[in-house]
């Protein structure tokens, strides 16, 4: 169902116009690793809601770094295992290839994804945001002994 969501979200920006951009740049948070890439595919605005499509590569052993979103997120991990990790420094869950995941919005939701495999993890996102808000908010590592 998710990955109809994350379809429905590509189908919604290329009907309502879509922007297209191949070109990749750092994916957002504090810090993410050397080589975390993001692509942003489409993006379009529909009310008071942007409407983003994004490949996110993580190469092994990197991660996103500590952040957070203003809206919600859908990802679909079409390569690796992500493992995702909240400010109390627990796993709140670990991704394999074929999963999915979905991200709260706020900043009473800092999490970090990582790459503690051998193959990059390639991530599909639906961000689904309050118009002209980032992609993600910066936050300061919580106190974890990882980054």
């Amino acid at each position: 169902m998710t990955r109809n969501l994350v379809r429905a979200g590509l189908a919604a920006a290329a009907v309502a116009g879509l922007s297209l951009s191949a070109a990749a740049v750092p994916a957002s948070a504090t810090p993410a690793g050397p080589g975390v890439t993001g692509t942003i595919i489409s993006k379009t605005t529909i009310g008071s809601k942007d409407y983003i499509l994004r490949r996110i590569t993580l190469p092994p052993g990197q991660s996103t770094g500590w952040h957070y979103h203003d809206g919600t997120l859908i990802g679909y991990v079409e390569q690796g295992t992500l493992s995702h990790f909240d400010a109390s420094c627990a796993s709140d869950g670990v991704y394999k290839q074929g999963h999915y995941i979905k991200e709260p919005a706020g900043a009473d939701h800092v999490h970090i994804g990582r790459n503690l495999g051998t193959v990059p993890v390639v991530l599909d996102v639906l961000y689904v945001l309050p118009h002209g808000a980032p992609l993600s908010e910066d936050a300061p590592n919580p106190g974890c002994d990882f980054q």
